[in-house]
């Protein structure tokens, strides 16, 4: 982690860019997508798309590798404007899932994680690890202040990491997301760089 950047103190100095990738563990690394990886990744989504499908809405949006190819292509454009910041998990150098930053307010200093995993990759700490280094980043090295996450309400997988990573739940935000045919309430959790700090002192 490094120490306190300029850019906190001075909100007219250029914000700094989130890294391309991210060493999470030993075999364990997030990093930004190329075109390179839409086989792979696509591979990832058709396998697992009737798992994924259960909270994601943008899932039978993605039915080719051409399709994936051109939301890598946007991810590119977006992460160039500063909005966002999306990675690919890598564990054993396969790709396993996404993690993103969502929404970045850079006036405000804050954003939204996002994220999805293979099903068979459920239950090994990979998105807790990889949403801790990536909190990490966001405080330390971007001076970024609050972090948050929106998960359905009935999504206990998602809850449970929001709670392992020491985020409170500040409400429920009523209809929040349409999913192929009906509403979901979604939960609003989120945590500041001093209460993340704080935890990891403890």
């Amino acid at each position: 982690m490094s120490g306190p950047c300029g850019w906190r103190q001075d909100r007219d100095a250029p914000h700094p860019d989130p890294a391309d990738s991210l060493l999470v563990e030993d075999d364990l690394e997030l990093r930004v997508p190329n075109e390179r990886d839409a086989d792979e990744l696509f591979l990832n989504v058709d396998t697992n798309r009737d798992y994924l499908r259960k909270w994601l809405p943008w899932v039978d949006d993605v039915t080719s590798v051409e399709d994936e190819a051109a939301a890598i292509r946007r991810i590119a454009e977006t992460r160039e404007n500063g909005e966002d910041c999306f990675y690919l998990i890598f564990l054993e150098g396969n790709i396993v899932g996404t993690l993103s930053l969502n929404s970045i307010d850079w006036d405000n200093r804050g954003f939204v994680v996002g994220y999805w995993i293979s099903e068979e990759s459920m239950g090994k700490g990979i998105v807790t690890k990889s949403c801790a280094r990536l909190f990490d980043h966001c405080f330390d090295d971007l001076c970024l202040h609050r972090g948050a996450l929106e998960v359905a309400v009935e999504n206990y997988a998602s809850i449970a990491i929001a709670e392992r990573l020491g985020m409170r739940l500040e409400g429920i935000t009523k209809e929040r997301e349409w999913l192929y045919d009906h509403y979901v309430d979604a939960s609003l959790y989120a945590i500041t760089a001093p209460e993340w700090r704080e935890r990891s002192q403890d």
